[in-house]
């Protein structure tokens, strides 16, 4: 009966993010970020040849990251401190792949306004009740521990309506978390056939995302977007349970946009109002 005590004591442990603005601290290191400082060539040449996963490249003589192959060694921040830098920010899913890429290169409005309202009209019936399906195609094990603790008191995704369950036919959302074993693609891919729609797919972490360290094995496709079509990605290696469930929010459409460019960054609203604002 220890656990009254420590109740009484602890009181209400459970975030309330997304009503409020909620985060691990200044000292977290949920993602890196890229500066617009200039590098020598052989100074970018160093931190091209240290990252694992090919996740650096040069774009116009700048560096550029790809947080969807990025796995948080840190090697680049410690090369190149003036244009590589970690940041506490774990609001950083997107709807785009190409978004995963910063900095983001600047797109038409009406490119990002297409898939607001794709993903708005096809999740609005979903309202406030939606079921997930998470499916491991070959992860290491962190993405599963940071998918479970959703449901702990501390993040309590039952809270906002979000439930996981253990058939497809019941599902709202595909969560997948690995990078795309061979052995996974068909029961992947029956999986989400098997959903019924509206139905939408988040690729959870690197692997998922690109292979991760494993992108070029002989055993993996590289991720999961060439098995089945993924609507919003989660960066992270593994991604942060405040990481997955904003992604989670963005796929149902319970984010607002904070500024024009809304695809890539977004700030949390009331979940008591998950019409979308989008348009």
């Amino acid at each position: 009966m220890t656990w009254i005590p420590r109740g009484l004591r602890d009181g209400i442990v459970t975030s309330r993010y997304p009503r409020e603005s909620d985060g691990y601290g200044p000292d977290f290191r949920g993602s890196i970020e890229v500066s617009g400082q200039s590098a020598t060539k052989s100074e970018l040449a160093d931190v091209l040849l240290a990252c694992p996963t090919g996740a650096i490249s040069l774009r116009d003589d700048k560096a550029t990251l790809d947080r969807g192959a990025c796995i948080l060694c840190g090697r680049c921040t410690q090369l190149l401190p003036a244009v590589f830098q970690f940041s506490p920010n774990f609001e950083i899913s997107t709807r785009r792949r190409s978004a995963l890429v910063v900095p983001v290169m600047q797109e038409s409005d009406a490119a990002i306004a297409a898939v607001q309202i794709e993903l708005a009209a096809r999740v609005k019936s979903l309202r406030r009740s939606v079921h997930i399906r998470h499916v491991d195609a070959g992860s290491d094990g962190s993405d599963e521990w940071e998918i479970a603790a959703l449901t702990n008191p501390v993040y309590d995704v039952q809270r906002l309506g979000i439930y996981f369950t253990a058939s497809p036919r019941h599902a709202d959302v595909l969560l997948v978390s690995g990078l795309g074993a061979l052995g996974m693609i068909g029961p992947l891919q029956h999986t989400y056939e098997v959903m019924p729609h509206p139905k939408v797919v988040i690729a959870a972490g690197v692997d998922a995302i690109s292979g991760g360290l494993l992108h070029s094995s002989y055993a993996t496709i590289a991720g999961i977007s060439s098995s089945v079509p993924v609507d919003v990605f989660v960066p992270g290696s593994p991604p942060s349970p405040f990481g997955l469930l904003h992604g989670i929010l963005m796929a149902v459409n319970l984010l607002a946009p904070r500024r024009a460019d809304a695809a890539r960054t977004f700030t949390a609203r009331s979940v008591d109002s998950p019409e979308s604002s989008d348009s």
